[in-house]
């Protein structure tokens, strides 16, 4: 496939103003709205859905990509502060053309991306990604069909769209959660005003953390990628669990009683189980990614539910979900797509779901995934150059140490190597049944990959 320039894993990402820049959001906007009036020639107004988290950067690319959009002729409705699932339910809803998040996800405060979802609410296929390059590069062409006067798209402010997400979620849910106490960690990002209402107007006891945004504080110290702080506040609460947000709450990771993290894969395994036990889960089959562990596979295999491993990125799992008809799949990092509901990762509906669950066969989050024996693990994040970060596997060195480790643990476990696609990252993933060569070998390809790339 054709080297990506702006495009990343999950939409275009960097730190703002530096490698995310306003030109390049303009120029996203002109791109956009050109694609789309090619694609609807007969349509007399094209529509795009926009809404952003919390960042402080959110305003400047928002500016940027309504001037570009706008001045072709596309309309506009910014939904406001909304996590990236509602922006894509809202996409569908409002029967957009496309829908826009302004989003790092849980990406430090300091970066900043933009998702663009289809009509259908589905993110973009590498194909019109690549198309939507090209015409960023030849944006003094396509402007050329810049529109002029009062033919220019109208910008409209709808932040009580909200209501129609909160609304739609509070509809999956049967019944109510009274007599639960749950903490809630909104991250200090797109979930803090709407995971708080829906779960109080459910009936449970909340208490709320991070929930006081600033512009600067998302995903600092907090939410899914930094669980600590909630387990602390679960046990001094003595909750029934936490349910930790990122950024733009499009993933979930929970935390028990006792103040144990239950990552991704376990939330998986509980929900499946609900499923199958209700006949709804498709083909008994999850799609999950090569990062799920080995233990958690075994575990749902006696359980009668195949486990499917994707590529990692939710749109790998997505694709292979679509592949085999399944309606349940998502990421150790708790990104989890419920497809009977929604066509992307939705933390608050998951974290619904998963309370519903919990609820239905009156058991607590830790009975229900104590069977579940996880080999050891370990994942080093290996800080490189961004220019030699895909360079990794054309690297010798870094390739002879990869073969002399995976010799080493046949049979035992195994190595995954891969880039982050949105930092200058290289993962070293190693898993196996004895943690002390686990953690051995990680280190040793960890040490190679930061001398040839650091």
């Amino acid at each position: 496939m054709q080297k990506r320039k702006y495009f990343g894993t999950d939409g275009i990402r960097g730190e703002a103003n530096r490698e995310l820049t306003v030109d390049i959001a303009m120029r996203l906007g002109y791109a956009l709205a050109y694609y789309l009036k090619k694609k609807n020639p007969d349509k007399k107004k094209i529509d795009v859905v926009i809404g952003s988290d919390t960042r402080i950067s959110g305003y400047m690319l928002r500016s940027a990509l309504m001037a570009g959009l706008s001045s072709m002729g596309v309309h506009i409705t910014y939904v406001g502060v909304l996590p990236t699932p509602g922006v894509a339910y809202l996409t569908q809803a409002k029967s957009a053309d496309a829908g826009i998040m302004i989003s790092a996800s849980h990406n430090p405060a300091k970066d900043n991306g933009i998702k663009i979802f289809r009509s259908n609410g589905t993110k973009l296929p590498d194909e019109i990604e690549l198309e939507l390059e090209d015409l960023m590069d030849s944006y003094e062409e396509i402007s050329k069909e810049c529109v002029a006067g009062d033919k220019v798209g109208k910008v409209l402010m709808e932040d009580d769209d909200y209501f129609l997400y909160r609304d739609f979620l509070l509809s999956t849910i049967k019944g109510d959660f009274s007599g639960m106490k749950i903490i809630l960690d909104s991250a200090n990002g797109a979930a803090f005003k709407l995971a708080r209402s829906i779960f109080s107007r459910l009936g449970a006891e909340i208490v709320s953390i991070n929930d006081l945004p600033n512009g600067t504080n998302i995903n600092v110290k907090c939410g899914s990628t930094h669980p600590e702080i909630l387990a602390k506040v679960v046990v001094g609460y003595s909750a029934d669990l936490g349910l930790a947000y990122d950024g733009d709450a499009d993933r979930l990771m929970a935390v028990d009683k006792f103040g144990n993290i239950i990552d991704g894969d376990k939330i998986i395994s509980i929900l499946a189980l609900n499923l199958k036990e209700k006949d709804e889960l498709n083909n008994n089959k999850v799609v999950t990614t090569v990062m799920s562990n080995m233990g958690f596979e075994k575990y749902l295999e006696n359980k009668g539910i195949t486990l499917v491993r994707a590529n990692v990125g939710d749109r790998y799992v997505i694709a292979k979900m679509k592949e085999q008809g399944l309606n349940l799949g998502g990421e150790q990092s708790g990104h989890i797509i419920m497809s009977d509901y929604n066509t992307t990762g939705d933390g608050i509906l998951v974290s619904l779901k998963l309370v519903e669950a919990l609820r239905d066969c009156g058991k607590s989050i830790d009975e229900l995934v104590s069977g579940i024996v996880d080999w050891p693990q370990i994942l080093i994040n290996v800080r490189v150059e961004n220019s030699k970060k895909n360079t990794w596997n054309e690297n010798n060195a870094i390739k002879e140490i990869i073969r002399i480790k995976e010799k080493e643990m046949d049979g035992l476990g195994r190595v995954l190597v891969r880039t982050s696609g949105t930092e200058p990252l290289v993962r070293v993933m190693v898993e196996g049944k004895d943690k002390t060569q686990v953690d051995s070998v990680a280190a040793e390809i960890a040490d190679v990959v930061k001398k040839e790339l650091g």
